[in-house]
């Protein structure tokens, strides 16, 4: 009878450990959809390498156990290429997707995923998006399958609206954007936040503009400078703000430029030392954050001679792999529920997954471009200048409501 009870024993607790490490030695493929051709190709380089080189690090210490693989697929910034380049990615027995740059894209990727999931019960797919920002993601137009690790546009201007309300030589603001989603929701939640926190600012003029088709952006900067505006707000990104800021700096306009994206290649050089003390940055990480991420950074650059920024690709990489391994699975219908809720320790501390919304809670940082010093010594580029921290905004500053009504599957 013993001799029973210790087999049942022996056996139950085989089937408790295989259970717990049934992932343990899986690939796990992402298929990486964004643009590797066109003005925002060295923009989607980097972040390639970024999610490979990650994949790597991941792959060799994870709670999970599993291994990454990044399939790169160009989708020419596109949201008919993307289409292709999804259904490829299934075609290929990818079962989680990740992409980021514009919004227009990530609109049809959460529509096509959405639909695939319904029509493929036992073959879903996650989407795992890493910078496309549009607040519509996580409220009218929320996906349970979709989960967004970057802050959105409208947390990011709480946070920057925040700041420049104690700013008294901001007085006369101009809104510059990109035509699309991400560009249009700048503007909207600009004039909403300033007029809620300073009303006595002025709003001196807008514009939108073709994403990723301008080169020229001189006869913008004269209108800027007509306007007399002494500060510029825009969301602009990738060649739309590294030849935004070069116009700016060819015509001589001495206003402040509060920005999104200032750290993404191109920019840094663009800004060269005459934007010194300038230019301001919203975002959820920076270059001198130091710590683990800094032994990241300077490794990334001595391995691509190429500055690393997109710290959301961190931040897929951690939950994806503390799902899985409190999830006991690479299923995404398990990995799905286990990221709901999430809280995992990234490099700005403690962050989650909001369960209501699929929008990551995290630190926000204000950072000013500057020269290089002792304390901030990362230079972007080797332009011997850096984003230098002037703020820290905590989850719950920037955090905003969401209006999403989940539609959870079963």
């Amino acid at each position: 009878m013993k001799f029973v009870l210790k087999t049942v024993a022996i056996a139950t607790l085989s089937l408790t450990l295989s259970s717990a490490f049934a992932q343990k030695g899986e690939t796990v493929k992402i298929a990486w959809i964004d643009p590797l051709s066109g003005l925002m190709a060295p923009v989607g380089s980097n972040q390639l390498k970024s999610f490979q080189f990650f994949a790597e690090k991941f792959s060799a210490n994870n709670p999970a156990g599993v291994k990454f693989e990044v399939i790169g697929i160009d989708n020419k910034l596109s949201p008919a290429e993307s289409l292709n380049a999804f259904k490829a990615a299934l075609d290929q027995g990818v079962r989680y997707i990740t992409q980021g740059n514009g919004s227009s894209v990530a609109g049809a990727l959460i529509d096509a995923v959405n639909k695939h999931n319904e029509r493929n019960p036992g073959k879903e797919v996650i989407y795992l998006n890493h910078s496309a920002v549009d607040p519509d993601f996580t409220n009218s137009k929320c996906s349970y399958w979709h989960f967004r690790f970057d802050a959105d546009t409208s947390m990011k201007m709480e946070a920057l609206t925040t700041f420049m309300k104690d700013k008294p030589d901001v007085k006369k603001v101009y809104l510059l954007n990109q035509n699309y989603s991400h560009g249009q929701q700048v503007v909207k939640f600009a004039k909403e936040n300033l007029a809620r926190k300073r009303p006595d600012i002025q709003i001196v003029g807008e514009d939108l503009h073709p994403l990723a088709q301008v080169r020229d952006f001189a006869p913008y900067i004269a209108k800027i400078k007509a306007s007399g505006a002494d500060t510029v707000i825009t969301g602009n990104w990738g060649s739309d703000l590294s030849l935004l800021v070069k116009a700016a700096n060819e015509g001589g306009y001495t206003g402040k430029f509060y920005t999104y994206y200032t750290g993404v290649t191109g920019t840094p050089t663009a800004l060269g030392t005459a934007a010194e003390g300038r230019v301001y940055q919203i975002a959820y990480n920076h270059y001198n954050m130091g710590g683990q991420v800094g032994k990241w950074t300077d490794e990334f650059r001595t391995k691509f001679k190429d500055d690393f920024y997109t710290g959301s690709v961190i931040h897929v990489f951690s939950s994806l792999s503390t799902a899985m391994a409190k999830a006991k699975s690479t299923d995404p219908v398990k990995v799905a529920a286990a990221l709901e809720g999430l809280k995992f320790n990234s490099f700005s501390g403690e962050v989650e997954m909001r369960k209501l919304d699929h929008q990551l809670q995290q630190p926000l940082f204000l950072t000013v471009w500057q020269k290089v010093d002792k304390k901030y010594p990362y230079s972007p580029e080797n332009t011997g200048m850096t984003l230098a921290p002037v703020k820290e905004f905590p989850a719950y500053v920037s955090s905003t409501p969401t209006s999403c009504q989940m539609k959870r599957p079963g």
